[in-house]
């Protein structure tokens, strides 16, 4: 092998260049043809045949072999496969202290949710047959049985998110009919989806009442008319307006629409079934001074799925995978004949969940149901107060330690996520890389960019297997460890910090 220098490079060297069959017969390259998917290694070598065609444009010749011919390197071949073949959903660890972090997947599912998923997927199941009189059944009936104690509904539905029930109850209940909403609860959730739209989308008119910050039952009163088909009420999930506000509470709204011979709709997002952990972190916050923060207001109750059944909603709809803590589906719970009818309207066939959304949700339903909240994910983690998430910090400080990491435990804040609980910032605890006295030695100080390093351990993490995500906050990398699912993650995590700091010291 040798390097050419000649007058050939350039386009002329495009000559040079060996075809993609002649490559692959290369000893090395063959063995990843025995290893891997030939398809990966034939678009490696054809991306590293592009790159040496642009670098002889460029008027570079790389390496030649014996018979003059451009060599392609197997190690860089190597390296396209393995990047072709990462999966493109991965494992990833938590480490924003965000719980429910939409994009990181929300709640994560408990232990008997995934064997319930691993037993239903590896085969058959009755979905939609009826073992006892071997007959056609329904998928919904086992969610509804199971749902009923627990809302205080006579009847649910579910759908495969909290926005296909809203689409649902509205096009089934309302479409070609007003639909009253205070201009206050006109949201808009993650992804740019607004309500408007949704009702829009629905076949409903929207009705806006009230101003952005106040509105009153006349409001109501004044709106409705022969067209009105319902009055909704669309719970804030993700913002909170305080100050001088005034709202209609939701059982003035049943009362006030029943006696209009109206529907009550109720949009509440979030689906708590039980009001959220009232653990040691609650208490500390509900009784924080001088953080800067109204701790009433932050600490106030989230609406439950039961009471607003009890407060006469006629529909209400909720999320699975936020506070509830189950798979991505959305639940229609409310009055027989109001479900009855959502059953038969045609979106329901595009909007049905599959088997192992059903399977998740009816495995985390069961330790509702069985007094085994603690098992599921996102309780434990909302429940996790001060002491214990100290300890967990300092437990991976002292992992950090003997991988050769020098971190710093500190208190911070993090947020539910998942559009819940807007105002309350829950008290944790996270590891703080680089050090103090790391940060202030740091070549990144002297370049003049206080967080390189940082932002250098960042990428590191997330280019890691198992990938992390982290937060970045004053120039550090803070791994915060309410999110961290179990003392496992907290070593894998600890080693993955040590890799990244190798790499962004090497990279500095």
């Amino acid at each position: 092998m040798k390097t050419d220098h000649d007058p050939a490079s350039g386009p002329d060297s495009l000559r040079r260049l060996p075809q993609v069959d002649k490559v692959l017969r290369e000893p090395a390259v063959a063995k990843l043809l025995a290893v891997g998917p030939r398809w990966a290694v034939v678009a490696a070598v054809r991306a590293e045949l592009e790159l040496l065609r642009q670098q002889a444009l460029a008027g570079t010749c790389g390496a030649l072999d014996e018979q003059g011919r451009l060599v392609v390197a197997p190690a860089q071949v190597a390296a396209r496969v393995r990047a072709l073949l990462v999966p493109g959903l991965r494992r990833v660890i938590n480490a924003t202290g965000v719980v429910l972090h939409t994009n990181l997947g929300r709640a994560p599912l408990a232990p008997a949710a995934l064997q319930r998923a691993h037993e239903l997927a590896a085969g058959y199941c009755n979905l939609e047959y009826e073992l006892t009189e071997g007959r056609r059944g329904s998928r919904q009936d086992a969610v509804d049985a199971l749902l009923a104690p627990l809302t205080g509904a006579a009847a649910h539905l579910v759908v495969n998110n909290n926005a296909a029930a809203v689409l649902l109850m509205l096009s089934g209940l309302c479409a070609g009919r007003e639909v009253v909403v205070s201009r206050g609860e006109l949201v808009e959730i993650g992804g740019s989806f607004r309500v408007p739209d949704v009702m829009r989308a629905s076949g409903a008119l929207l009705r806006e009442v009230g101003t952005t910050n106040r509105t009153h039952k006349k409001d109501y009163e004044l709106a409705v008319g022969s067209e009105t088909a319902a009055l909704l009420k669309v719970h804030r999930g993700n913002f909170a307006i305080v100050g001088f506000v005034a709202e209609v509470a939701v059982a003035q709204l049943a009362e006030l629409a029943h006696a209009r011979g109206l529907l009550c709709l109720y949009d509440l997002g979030s689906g708590a079934l039980l009001a959220p952990p009232a653990g040691e972190a609650e208490r500390e916050l509900a009784g924080a001074a001088g953080d800067g923060e109204p701790a009433g207001e932050a600490a106030a109750a989230e609406p439950t799925v039961p009471q607003a059944v009890a407060a006469g909603c006629d529909v209400v709809a909720f999320s699975c995978d936020k506070l509830l803590g189950g798979p991505q589906a959305g639940v229609l719970a409310g009055s027989r004949e109001a479900i009855g009818t959502l059953r038969k309207h045609p979106l329901m066939r595009a909007l049905r969940p599959d088997k192992l959304t059903l399977a998740t949700l009816l495995a985390t339903l069961e330790l509702y149901r069985d007094g085994r909240v603690g098992e599921i994910p996102t309780q434990r983690l909302l429940a996790a107060g001060p002491a214990e998430l100290r300890a967990r910090a300092e437990k991976l400080q002292k992992l950090c330690a003997a991988a050769g990491v020098e971190a710093e435990v500190i208190a911070t804040r993090s947020a539910v996520g998942g559009g819940s609980l807007p105002l309350q910032q829950l008290p944790s605890f996270a590891v703080a890389l680089p050090a103090g006295a790391a940060l202030a030695a740091g070549a990144a100080l002297a370049a003049g960019e206080p967080d390189a390093l940082a932002r250098r351990l960042a990428a590191a993490l997330r280019h890691g297997e198992p990938a992390v995500v982290a937060r970045l906050a004053a120039g550090r990398l803070l791994c915060d460890v309410r999110a961290v699912l179990d003392d496992a993650e907290l070593a894998e995590l600890a080693v993955a910090l040590a890799q990244a700091f190798q790499s962004a010291r090497a990279g500095a």
